[in-house]
C-alpha cells in the first residue's frame, strides 16, 4: 500500500512539473478578427446582442490598446453575411481586409494564411461568428500549423449556450486557450507599470468595461473634489 501511494505522489508530482504556464506576450501577438459581420451578428445567441457588440468593439481594441498587427477577414460579404461593423473598419484602415469568396474555414484560404505568418507572430488572437464553425475552425486549423491560439469566447458568438459549450470544449483539447477579454488584457499587461502602447488601461476600461471605468471616475473625483460625509470616518 506504501509503494502505491509513494507511485501515484510521485506521478503526480512528475505531471504537475511538467507543466509550463504560457503567457500571451505583446511583442509576439496579433490579433484576427473573422467573420463578425453585421449580419451574422444576427445569428448571436447566447450572449446579449448590447454586451455582445461591446465585446466586438473591446476585442479589435485589444490591438490599439498594445500595437499589435491585426489581420481582418470576412465570408461572402456581399451577401447577408455583410460587412465588418464600420467602428471596426475605421479602426484598422491600413490593415488588411480579406474577403474570401467562399472558403468557410478562413485557414483554407492562401490570402488569409499569408496575412498571418506575414504578421511574424506566433501567438494568434481569435474572436469571430459563429463560435462553433467560423471560430473553432480556424484555430484548430491554426494549432495545426503550430500557432499558439487565444480564442475570446467574449468575442465569439453562436446559436446557444449548449452549442457555444461544446465548441469550446473541442478548441481545448486541441490546446486553444479559451479565455475572456479580461484575461487576454491582463496576459498583454502583465504590469501597471507597464502602460499599453496605444492607450491607457483606465481609457480602455473606461470605454469598454464601464464598472472599471466608473470606479476610477470616482476615484478621481474623490480625490480631486472630495470630502467625507459624517460617519465615513469611523469606518473600518
Amino acid at each position: 500500500m506504501r509503494f502505491n501511494v509513494l507511485s501515484i505522489g510521485a506521478v503526480f508530482l512528475a505531471s504537475a512539473s511538467a507543466y509550463t504556464y504560457e503567457r500571451l506576450d505583446r511583442n509576439q501577438s496579433m490579433l484576427l478578427i473573422l467573420d463578425q459581420q453585421v449580419g451574422l451578428f444576427s445569428t448571436v445567441r447566447d450572449l446579449e446582442p448590447i454586451y455582445f457588440k461591446q465585446n466586438l468593439l473591446a476585442h479589435a481594441a485589444l490591438a490599439k490598446a498594445f500595437d499589435l498587427p491585426v489581420v481582418m477577414t470576412t465570408s461572402a460579404e456581399t451577401g447577408p453575411n455583410g460587412p465588418l461593423p464600420r467602428e471596426v473598419l475605421d479602426m484598422f484602415p491600413d490593415a488588411p481586409l480579406i474577403q474570401r469568396p467562399g472558403q468557410i474555414n478562413a485557414m483554407d484560404n492562401e490570402d488569409v494564411r499569408q496575412a498571418i505568418a506575414s504578421t511574424g507572430r506566433s501567438q494568434v488572437i481569435v474572436g469571430g461568428i459563429l463560435t462553433d464553425i467560423c471560430t473553432a475552425f480556424c484555430a484548430l486549423s491554426l494549432r495545426e500549423a503550430g500557432y499558439s491560439v487565444w480564442a475570446n469566447i467574449e468575442a465569439s458568438g453562436t446559436s446557444s449556450e449548449m452549442v457555444r459549450d461544446a465548441s469550446n470544449d473541442r478548441m481545448k483539447d486541441a490546446g486553444v486557450h479559451t479565455v475572456s477579454l479580461g484575461a487576454i488584457f491582463g496576459e498583454l499587461m502583465r504590469d501597471w507599470r507597464i502602460p499599453p502602447a496605444g492607450m491607457t488601461a483606465l481609457a480602455f476600461f473606461d470605454a469598454y468595461a464601464p464598472a472599471l471605468g466608473m470606479l476610477a471616475r470616482g476615484h478621481r473625483d474623490a480625490i480631486k473634489n472630495g470630502t467625507l460625509i459624517p460617519g465615513e470616518e469611523e469606518l473600518p
